[in-house]
C-alpha cells in the first residue's frame, strides 16, 4: 500500500463514528422504553417491579449517560445539516466538529454540577 492512503481517522470519521454509536444507544433505549411502558397495560405489578428496578445509582449513572448521548446526536446531526445544504459547510466542518464538542461540553458540566453538588453535600454534609 503505498504511503499516504491510510485513512487515520481525523474529526469526520470520529464524529460520524460517534454519530453511529449515540444513535443505537438511543434508539436501544427508546426500545425499552416502549417495551417496559406497554408492560403496565399487561401487568401493572409487573410493571411496578420493573419500574422499581431504575431507582439505582447505576440507572443514574446510565440516564447521565442518556443525556450526553442524546445532546450530542442531536448537536452533531445540526452540524451534519450544515456540512450537507451549506455552500462552505465542507470547508468548515473540523471547526463546526470542535464548536460542537466545546458547546456539549459546557452543557454536560451544566447538567451534572448540580448533582454533584448536591451529591458532596449529602455524603459530606454541608
Amino acid at each position: 500500500m503505498p504511503a499516504g492512503t491510510l485513512y487515520r481517522g481525523r474529526e469526520g470519521m470520529w464524529s460520524w463514528v460517534a454519530h453511529r454509536v449515540t444513535g443505537v444507544l438511543i434508539f436501544f433505549f427508546l426500545f425499552v422504553h416502549v417495551l417496559d411502558t406497554a408492560l403496565v397495560r399487561v401487568s401493572p405489578e409487573d410493571y411496578d417491579k420493573v419500574v422499581s428496578t431504575y431507582k439505582t445509582p447505576v440507572v443514574s449513572l446510565l440516564e447521565y449517560g442518556l443525556v450526553a448521548a442524546v445532546l450530542f446526536h442531536a448537536l452533531n446531526g445540526l452540524r451534519i445539516i450544515a456540512v450537507d445544504y451549506w455552500t462552505h459547510g465542507p470547508r468548515y466542518q473540523k471547526q463546526m466538529f470542535w464548536s460542537v464538542m466545546a458547546l456539549w461540553g459546557l452543557l454536560m458540566v451544566g447538567a451534572i454540577y448540580p448533582v454533584l453538588g448536591h451529591a458532596a453535600r449529602v455524603l459530606f454534609g454541608s
